[in-house]
């Protein structure tokens, strides 16, 4: 299967937000050519170095809440069961 490269890139964003800590310090074990892709576009720190985590800048924190909330907000999801509606 093919995948769309921009929607993996917005979804690993997701996730590095979702998980960050310190305000915005996260852990970088994601597919280096991503990784690569956003700190290209401004969104996280140089991924290339000895360090096991890297940073979100600040627009790419921002952007990163806004795909989390949109892709994994509680609520948010059409057809999403909840524990009140079993």
């Amino acid at each position: 299967m093919e995948y769309d490269d921009k929607l993996i890139e917005e979804a690993v964003l997701a996730l590095l937000t979702a998980f960050s800590f310190d305000n915005g310090n996260t852990w970088k074990g994601v597919d280096f050519e991503t990784m690569n892709r956003l700190h290209e576009q401004g969104f996280i720190s140089n991924p290339v170095n000895k360090n096991k985590s890297i940073w979100l800048t600040a627009e790419g924190l921002e952007r990163g809440r806004q795909i989390a909330d949109r892709l994994f907000g509680v609520g948010t999801q059409v057809g999403h069961i909840s524990d009140s509606d079993t």
